[in-house]
C-alpha cells in the first residue's frame, strides 16, 4: 500500500513491478524472503520465520520501515552532510586534506558522488552506489575508462537510471 500511495502521488516508479518478493528455496524452517523495492533496494526477513508467509511479512516490514524513515528530510544529502561524511572518510583513512578536492582520489570521488546526488535521499544514494558496484564487478567501469569516458560522463549517464528489470537482465547476461 505504501508504494501504491507513492505512485498515486506522482512518484516515478520505473521498475516494472511495484515490489518484488523472492523466497529462498527451503523445504523446512527457517524461511527467508527478500523484497526488492521499485528503486532497486533489497531488504530481507530479519527474524527466524517458521512459515513462508511470516518471512514475507518480515521482509515487507523491514522494507517499509526503511522506506518511511527515508522520507524524513534529515535523510536527504545536504551540504552539511557532505562536509561531515567527507571529513569522517578522510579521518578514517588518514588522508591528506587536499584529497577531498581531487576527483581522482577515493575520497575525492566520494565527495563528487555525494555532491552529484545533493537533494536525493540516502536510500536513493545507496541504490546508485549499488549500480556502480555492480558495474565495477562486471567490468563495465573498466571498459568505460578504457574508452576514455570521464567519471562525470559515467555518473551523469547512470545517475538517472534505476536498477530496473532491464538493467538487471543486462548485468546478468554480462556475468554468464
Amino acid at each position: 500500500e505504501f508504494w501504491q500511495m507513492k505512485q498515486a502521488r506522482g512518484a516515478d516508479l520505473r521498475n516494472g513491478a511495484l515490489v518484488i518478493y523472492e523466497s529462498v528455496p527451503a523445504s523446512s524452517p527457517p524461511y527467508v524472503c527478500y523484497v526488492t523495492l521499485p528503486g532497486g533496494s533489497c531488504f530481507g526477513s530479519f527474524q527466524n520465520c517458521p512459515t513462508k508467509a511470516e518471512a514475507r511479512r518480515s521482509a515487507a516490514k523491514i522494507a517499509l520501515m526503511n522506506s518511511v524513515f527515508n522520507e524524513r528530510p534529515s535523510r536527504r544529502i545536504s551540504d552539511d552532510f557532505i562536509e561531515k561524511a567527507v571529513a569522517e572518510a578522510r579521518a578514517s583513512f588518514k588522508g591528506d586534506p587536499e584529497e577531498a578536492d581531487n576527483p581522482n582520489t577515493g575520497i575525492g570521488a566520494f565527495r563528487f558522488m555525494l555532491e552529484t546526488n545533493k537533494g536525493r535521499t540516502m536510500l536513493e544514494f545507496q541504490e546508485l552506489m549499488t549500480v556502480f558496484q555492480l558495474l565495477h564487478w562486471n567490468g563495465s567501469l573498466k571498459a568505460m575508462r578504457e574508452r576514455q569516458c570521464s567519471r562525470q560522463e559515467v555518473v551523469a549517464h547512470y545517475s538517472n537510471r534505476a536498477l530496473d528489470d532491464d538493467m538487471r537482465s543486462q548485468m546478468a547476461l554480462d556475468w554468464i
